[in-house]
């Protein structure tokens, strides 16, 4: 049958009276959706296509996944499922009445699909309607629904039961896929006390506590109260809500966020934000004209501020005329609420080649391979994204005189502009304690989320993540001794730090500190913001120079001693991904963020950075083994709280640190850390620390240093470090036996032997094969050592993510990349030529090698 005669459907109609008969064959593959079954009834399984689509969504009613047009065909070889539910929504242009006005023209009684509203179109001009029939294959006959009384009553249920389903994406954690703000129950009938109250265009402070940040102005009675650590990440100490507590005044609306477009209004009875349809009237009860207020962090209108240098309008290049850009690569992604860390990450993760040749390019073989429930498959959701962002399918721009046709047939075929990766991060991020929330992320941290996934999903020959991997030399010096020990690990990031004591600009920014607090005590604007400017070389400098090693153990002198660390490169990565340490703990612990500008380099060579090992003169340490100390009372063991510090700064959660060096023996941050890339996918990653008493069994995380098992393996935690590491557990298992649990040593024996890796190739490549989903389309992946892809330390930036906020679990995270020879920002949906590319400002850089 051609594809034409299959999706024509002009003469599929069936008579009546033969519905019935029609459908007695499929009635055992027609499933009613039960409680806990996922029913994609608004995207494709494998592309962007939805009901709003040109030709519909297909939905199975026995797996209720969803196909778009192109993709429909494949599921029915793969599974011989022939019964569909095709949902169409249309956008029709409303028949102008005798009297002038609009009358609808509905084929349906209602909008029965959970699909947002196309803004763009004018609600006076236009309406929605929604169309469901079933579609039975191969002939694609067709039942237009409702047809109750010709139905079987099972099709009827299931079809009702398929319309009604919630959301797949919808979970019951409030901090998980919010619902979308609804108008609050008070707002019509709010009442508002002639009290003469007037709130002044700055100098806020909460009336109870004097605290000048997170406050809240009561739409009853005017009072300026603060919050509690809830609403945004900012603190407070709850005067607002014992205030409602006080008087029952329900509503509140956040000062510093109101703007002409509206405000943050939270509702104390109905605990949650909400909408308030009146906020400009309630607004000016108390003489605050929204239309001529504008957003900002410390509660100012414009013009009450000099020009600033926010990092809000200079990352994301405000005030400045922005040319959008369409086509191939220049596709938008939604903010899910709070993901635009996932954006940008995903953004300059596709813009690498060799992850569109791994995924995009192995597209048509992913999906035919792929598992019965591709939306549960990585592989096919990484290449389903990959094709959204760079087909240019979903990235068009507006053709008037297209628009100007199709009005006059009274049908309206949107722009795909944009994708929407719901599918993507409910999978990436499930089980995940911080990813499947609806709160702000670290994009670091994420970016290392994702190189796992990678590694855990091999996708042909080559594992697209090879080019950021690199081998770090580790130098440890006795200072007593001054004997030495070179160990080399596996890493994907080059952490710079601060160097703060490095800025050009020292006397600008002490006397901006002192006009600040000087305006603060006088409750005046703030001063022009002066941002520290540090040269990039004295960073590198800060990464290349020694650092302390805190309770080093010498091996020389069998006691702790003072010692130095110094890292080089052992190899350099085709790509070279540079994370600026911005991020700190202050001495309360509370994170805060170094606001600096470092001025990045187009070009840069680290060459001189390459590690060269043991030098002429130098003595090794010897290799022994610091003795195991089991105590009396193990809550009595002293955590490295320097080491948690270090691995906080990454960007992991501090419980998750505080685990990561209990459960490796206070070895040190680096050991640490392999740790956390091994057990980040564990439901209990972040969860507090419990330590069992003395005889318990301990977690799966606990497995002590150096203990041996009761079967005479090694510990099961040392086997997933070194396997973290990108070798094999055969291999792992061999190491730590011969040198009896020393993790060090046994990295140490693992490079001395490399030809011990081949023989334990064959057996797990089969085993590998036998247990991937996609093992189909996998080839041999055999390889000595971690798999890297060393080269000359020379590169070019391409790209650069910024951050916007105090802290990487609030404000907003924005990608700029460099294409066809010009910067492009790509700020969630919205993708624009770059004007001012505010390279200095950047949270994440990343370098490609330049040939030589």
């Amino acid at each position: 049958m051609q594809r034409a005669a299959l999706f024509s459907g002009s003469d599929a109609q069936m008579a009546a009276g033969d519905l019935g008969e029609l459908l007695v064959p499929y009635m055992p593959t027609i499933r009613v959706p039960k409680s806990g079954d996922r029913v994609y009834k608004t995207e494709c399984a494998f592309s962007y296509d939805s009901p709003d689509s040109e030709g519909g969504l297909y939905v199975c009613m026995n797996t209720f996944l969803g196909f778009g047009r192109e993709h429909i065909e494949r599921h029915y070889r793969k599974t011989g499922q022939c019964v569909y539910l095709h949902l169409k929504r249309h956008v029709i242009e409303k028949v102008p009445g005798a009297s002038g006005g609009a009358l609808p023209k509905r084929r349906n009684a209602k909008l029965f699909l959970d699909l947002e509203t196309n803004s763009d179109l004018n609600s006076d001009d236009f309406e929605y309607e929604d169309e469901a029939k079933l579609v039975i294959f191969p002939d694609h006959y067709e039942i237009s629904l409702p047809n109750i009384e010709e139905l079987p009553a099972l099709v009827t249920i299931a079809c009702d039961a398929l319309l009604s389903a919630k959301s797949p994406y919808r979970k019951q954690d409030s901090d998980s896929w919010e619902e979308e703000l609804q108008a609050s129950k008070h707002a019509k009938t709010l009442v508002q006390l002639d009290n003469g109250v007037r709130i002044p265009p700055s100098g806020w402070k909460c009336s109870k506590c004097d605290l000048r940040e997170n406050l809240w102005l009561n739409l009853t009675d005017g009072s300026v109260l603060c919050g509690k650590w809830f609403f945004d990440g900012s603190g407070g100490n709850g005067h607002a809500t014992e205030h409602y507590k006080e008087t029952g005044y329900p509503l509140a609306v956040k000062l510093g966020t109101i703007t002409p477009d509206g405000a943050d209004v939270y509702s104390f009875d109905e605990e949650e934000p909400v909408l308030d349809p009146h906020i400009a009237k309630h607004l000016a009860h108390f003489g605050i004209d929204m239309l001529q207020m504008q957003v900002t962090e410390n509660g100012l209108r414009d013009n009450d501020i000099k020009p600033r240098v926010s990092e809000w309008e200079v990352i994301q290049e405000a005030g400045v005329k922005l040319k959008p850009m369409y086509g191939p690569g220049y596709t938008g992604m939604k903010n899910l609420g709070n993901s635009c860390y996932l954006n940008a990450v995903m953004q300059a993760i596709f813009s690498i080649p060799e992850f569109q040749r791994a995924y995009v390019g192995n597209l048509p073989r992913i999906f035919d391979y792929s598992p019965l429930d591709p939306t549960q498959d990585f592989n096919t959701q990484m290449a389903k994204l990959g094709h959204g962002l760079l087909s240019g399918q979903y990235s068009k721009p507006p053709m008037k005189s297209e628009l100007i046709e199709q009005v006059m047939k009274e049908e309206h075929k949107p722009q795909h502009n944009g994708v929407s990766p719901q599918m993507f991060k409910a999978f990436i991020s499930k089980d995940h304690p911080e990813f499947s929330s609806n709160r702000q992320q670290d994009a670091q941290e994420f970016f290392l989320h994702l190189i796992n996934l990678v590694e855990r999903n091999p996708v042909g020959s080559e594992n697209p993540s090879d080019v950021f991997r690199f081998l770090v030399e580790e130098r440890t010096q006795c200072c007593q001794s001054r004997k030495v020990r070179y160990t080399e690990r596996v890493d994907y990031i080059m952490q710079l730090p601060v160097a703060m004591e490095a800025a050009t600009n020292k006397d600008e920014l002490i006397a901006y500190e002192l006009k600040r607090r000087e305006a603060e005590a006088a409750r005046r604007p703030p001063p022009e913001l002066v941002r520290a400017k540090i040269p990039f070389s004295a960073c590198l400098q800060a990464f290349s120079e020694p650092s302390n090693v805190e309770d080093f153990w010498s091996s020389a002198l069998q006691a702790k001693s003072a010692g130095v660390k110094t890292s080089r490169f052992a190899s350099f990565p085709e790509y070279l991904v540079v994370q600026i340490k911005k991020f700190t703990f202050g001495l309360d612990w509370i994170p805060k963020k170094l606001d600096v500008s470092i001025d990045m380099p187009d070009f840069l060579d680290i060459n001189h950075l390459r590690a060269r090992g043991l030098q002429p003169g130098e003595e090794e340490l010897p290799d022994i083994a610091p003795p195991i100390i089991i105590p009396d009372d193990p809550k009595a063991l002293d955590i490295d709280e320097s080491s948690v510090m270090q691995l906080a700064e990454m960007g992991f959660p501090l419980e998750a640190c505080r685990k990561a060096v209990y459960y490796t023996g206070n070895l040190g941050a680096e050991v640490a850390f392999n740790w956390i890339i091994a057990h980040m996918e564990e439901p209990d990653f972040a969860e507090p620390l419990v330590i069992p008493a003395f005889g318990e069994v301990a977690s799966s995380g606990a497995a002590g240093f150096g203990a041996v098992g009761l079967d005479n393996q090694p510990p099961e935690e040392m086997v997933a470090i070194i396997i973290s590491m990108g070798f094999q557990r055969d291999l792992a298992i061999q190491a730590l036996k011969a040198t009896n649990n020393n993790l060090e040593r046994a990295l140490e024996w693992i490079f001395s032997h490399p030809e011990l890796e081949e023989e334990v190739e064959p057996a797990l490549d089969m085993m590998n094969m036998a247990n991937n989903a996609n093992a189909n389309i996998l080839a041999e992946t055999g390889s000595e050592g971690p798999r890297i892809k060393d080269g000359s330390g020379r590169y070019e930036l391409f790209g650069f993510i910024s951050h916007m906020g105090t802290s990487t679990m609030s404000g907003h995270y924005v990608c700029h990349l460099k294409k066809e020879g010009r910067w492009v920002i790509y700020n969630d949906l919205r993708v624009c030529a770059s004007e001012r590319p505010p390279k200095d400002l950047g949270y994440i850089y990343f370098y490609h090698r330049i040939p030589s």
